[in-house]
């Protein structure tokens, strides 16, 4: 095994998750944050499994080595980057979700926002599509947020049906796994054809079509 694969595959000890080390002071921060830029924008050109430590350091200025002081192994730092990912929807959610029917208002907001973020965009796009492959570090992950996400849009259409906004025979699982295929699909078309695609304006139109055809029935 070569030097390259075993500090890519390398971190834990056995029986312990390794962790991130924690950078104390304020250059060792912003140099931590860097290998986390560089180290996004190559998995979302590149996917995991053709991107490398080598490169990565390469981009930073840094050996192998020092990728690695910060953390610990490719694997770590892969999941690193799905955290700050992550990080960035939760500040922009803020502390208290949209309840009901303005959920999936807000998703139309998401859609809007994420057409100026085009990295993110790829990064989720490359890792998620990659994360179905055996054995991929990502996998775990994924199948986490596509179960919370679905979470998320079930509860909002539950709490619609109790507020009157939507029918109460409304088969919520099916209707949320449609909400979300319609998300991810779009933001494929978009970065294929970024000029043909409105991935707000379609998003909306699904939207409001969804929310007219599961509209209480009036007396």
């Amino acid at each position: 095994m070569s030097n390259r694969r075993a500090g890519e595959r390398g971190g834990a000890t056995a029986g312990r998750p390794a962790r991130p080390r924690t950078p104390r002071s304020p250059g060792a921060r912003q140099r931590r944050e860097e290998i986390l830029r560089i180290a996004m924008e190559t998995f979302a050109a590149r996917g995991y499994n053709n991107a490398s430590l080598a490169e990565i350091a390469d981009r930073a200025g840094l050996t192998q080595a020092g990728v690695l002081h910060y953390f610990r192994s490719k694997e770590l730092l892969l999941t690193s980057v799905l955290e700050l990912r992550d990080q960035t929807d939760i500040e922009q959610l803020g502390p208290d979700r949209p309840r009901g029917l303005a959920f999936l208002r807000h998703l139309i907001d998401t859609s809007r926002r994420n057409s100026g973020r085009e990295g993110i965009v790829r990064l989720y796009a490359v890792l998620s599509a990659e994360s179905v492959t055996d054995s991929h570090p990502a996998q775990e992950y994924f199948r986490n947020r596509y179960t919370g996400l679905r979470a998320f849009v079930v509860d909002a259409l539950r709490e619609a049906a109790e507020l009157g906004e939507a029918r109460e025979d409304l088969d919520v699982e099916n209707v949320a796994n449609a909400i979300i295929a319609v998300m991810d699909g779009l933001q494929v078309q978009w970065l294929l054809s970024p000029e043909s695609v409105d991935m707000a304006a379609s998003t909306e139109r699904v939207v409001l079509s969804l929310l007219a055809s599961i509209a209480p029935a009036k007396d």
